[in-house]
């Protein structure tokens, strides 16, 4: 029988390589493709077609929600689960609009990963039972049309994916120029992307962009 094909994607060298030992442990599975970024993510997800995709949701060049809809666009047998510190309602629901089928801490057990992937591998879903409660909470204030007080100071007005790609660009510190070359697109179309996002946030100078990124979590501080 073969095995069920892994990419990993974190931008830690030795997270990625205990992550790789212990998925292998499980002997069903095999690593076929690692990333440190989310931008190599979908091109090895497009390049291999694994079964799963095991995704930090911070890394630099493209975070791990917007990797996520890339991939299950892209690639819609691969299935996706979000390995990640941040247990609050926001990031999970996030995650799970993106497309992400599966959301695992990253203090769970050896156990709950196992039995993550086996629940993706077989097309199912997994959530950490510790993460359950804020999805069934966020989606009971939803239906009922509230906002949590995380929500309303986290939560962005609705960006399309190049904005959210531009935003954490730009708060990475990168230039015009550099952001038009990653893209492959011309310094013209980021000027107008960075121009319609500021006017959507009410933001209007790099430094607040760039407080704004890590404040809903695309970046990390420093």
């Amino acid at each position: 029988m073969s095995k069920i094909r892994i990419l990993l994607a974190d931008d830690h060298r030795l997270v990625r390589a205990g992550l790789k030992a212990l998925i292998e442990e499980f002997g069903d599975y095999e690593v076929v493709a690692e990333a440190d970024d989310g931008r190599s993510a979908l091109q090895l997800a497009i390049q291999h077609a694994p079964e799963v995709a095991v995704l930090d949701l911070t890394m630099p060049g493209m975070n791990g929600l917007d990797a996520t809809a890339h991939i299950v666009r892209e690639c819609p047998k691969t299935r996706v689960i979000i390995l990640s510190m941040h247990a609050t309602e926001h990031y999970v629901l996030e995650a799970l609009g993106a497309g992400a089928t599966g959301y695992v801490l990253k203090d769970c057990a050896v156990d709950e990963l196992g039995e993550a992937l086996r629940q993706l591998a077989r097309g199912g879903s997994y959530l950490s039972p510790m993460i359950s409660q804020h999805v069934v909470g966020g989606l009971t204030r939803m239906a009922r049309g509230q906002q949590s007080a995380e929500e309303g100071d986290a939560v962005a007005p609705r960006l399309t994916l190049r904005q959210r790609e531009i935003l954490q660009l730009i708060a990475e510190g990168h230039s015009t120029r550099e952001i038009a070359v990653r893209l492959a697109i011309s310094h013209k179309t980021v000027e107008t992307h960075r121009a319609h996002l500021m006017r959507r946030l009410e933001i209007f100078d790099t430094a607040s962009l760039t407080r704004y990124a890590i404040r809903i979590g695309l970046i990390t501080p420093g």
